[in-house]
């Protein structure tokens, strides 16, 4: 089976051991992704429907480079450091997902890496070859 993985160089991926994004097969898993520049600085600090728009961005961008696109994701996980922001993270998310819609979750956790982070989201997609 093929192996495609996705890095966008920063430290943290060989110090970690991760890739933003893994592709075997007809799958695509896609790590937890924070909003973040091409600095590794945080985007949107204190403003969750921000941070949600450019993870999703990241998310889109780590798809492209396997083949893949928001159109093929199946399922999304969504942590949160405050759930009390669920609608705008939602309407960020559903802005993205619209039509494509893919199974959900958004969880509360006490803490990101950084703690200006207030979104981590994860994505799963299925590229049909056909």
């Amino acid at each position: 089976m093929d192996r495609t993985i996705v890095s966008t160089g920063t430290e943290w991926e060989a110090t970690v051991g991760y890739s933003r994004a893994v592709r075997t097969g007809s799958r695509v898993e896609v790590s937890g992704t924070t909003a973040t520049d091409e600095n590794g600085d945080v985007v949107g600090a204190d403003d969750p429907y921000a941070q949600t728009v450019r993870a999703l961005e990241i998310v889109d961008d780590a798809l492209d480079e396997v083949g893949a696109s928001i159109a093929d994701v199946v399922r999304t996980r969504i942590y949160v450091t405050d759930i009390d922001d669920w609608e705008a993270i939602g309407e960020a998310h559903g802005e993205v997902f619209a039509d494509v819609r893919p199974a959900t979750s958004m969880v509360e956790v006490s803490r990101l890496i950084d703690p200006e982070h207030l979104v981590e989201i994860e994505a799963v997609a299925i590229v049909d070859d056909e």
